[in-house]
């Protein structure tokens, strides 16, 4: 798997300006970083930090092209949001710290905490049905690409400059919607790839590099991470335990607030 960033470290520390940060909890308390999941928000993720405000300063970032946050200036996959995330705790003195990371975001937080470049900025992961495990595949998702590469193998013969504004215009097409995932429907500009390069890096690999305590909770009626991806990552993380959230779905911080903060306040506060 490909780690480097396609993006310069000085096109990322520019970009941190654009970085919308909500941040609530005592002024001097211990921090902790929220990352929100793909299509979410800081603002939709507050429900995640609400069970430690009292006791934690609370940094809940909108990551680019999210919330308050425009998209990013070129296509970012995992490597690029891990950098300016990291570029953003280091700017702070922040590190090291917990994390908590909801799909996406726990996607980004797994990547950081098994890379050597970003290991030490995190002391513990909190990881509510967080990607990153390669998932199961159904069958329509084959038919699917498979469908998506027949209907653009053509365009690979056009010249470059034609071949891209063909593809585009392939894009807005009936064919192609029909194929899509709705998440990439919902997605327009840059944020399209972006999400390509998202959903596609897994980090089956590296999970037996992460060497911080890490919890990890899942809503046992979650359609989007399966019980075998979650079992996969507290049998591959050296430290991980698992809780699940019975009757609750994707969001399970939101399904179950009262399981969920009782976990996550005793593994990052009494259990500390």
């Amino acid at each position: 798997m490909v780690s480097e960033t396609t993006s310069t470290p000085a096109a990322i520390e520019a970009f941190s300006s654009e970085l919308h940060v909500e941040v609530s909890g005592p002024e001097g308390a211990p921090p902790v970083l929220l990352l929100h999941g793909w299509g979410s928000s800081a603002e939709i993720m507050r429900g995640a930090g609400a069970a430690l405000g009292d006791a934690r300063r609370v940094y809940n970032l909108d990551l680019p092209g999210h919330g308050k946050t425009p998209p990013p200036p070129a296509p970012w996959g995992v490597p690029e949001y891990a950098a300016l995330v990291a570029h953003f705790l280091r700017e702070r003195d922040l590190a090291p710290l917990p994390v908590v990371g909801h799909s996406n975001g726990g996607r980004i937080a797994l990547f950081m905490a098994s890379d050597e470049r970003y290991a030490d900025l995190f002391s513990r992961l909190v990881l509510v049905s967080p990607s990153g495990v390669t998932p199961d595949r159904p069958l329509s998702y084959y038919l699917r690409t498979g469908w998506i590469k027949t209907i653009k193998a053509p365009f690979a013969l056009l010249p470059a400059p034609f071949r891209e504004r063909a593809l585009d215009w392939l894009r807005s097409t009936i064919f192609w919607q029909l194929a899509a995932s709705s998440d990439y429907q919902q997605t327009t500009g840059v944020m399209r790839e972006t999400f390509v390069k998202t959903v596609t890096f897994h980090l089956d690999d590296r999970l037996s590099r992460v060497r911080v305590p890490t919890l990890l909770l899942w809503g046992d009626r979650d359609t989007a991470v399966s019980r075998r991806q979650m079992e996969t990552l507290e049998r591959e993380i050296p430290d991980a335990g698992l809780v699940v959230l019975e009757g609750a779905g994707h969001y399970g911080y939101l399904d179950d607030p009262a399981t969920y903060a009782a976990a996550v306040r005793h593994f990052l506060l009494e259990d500390a």
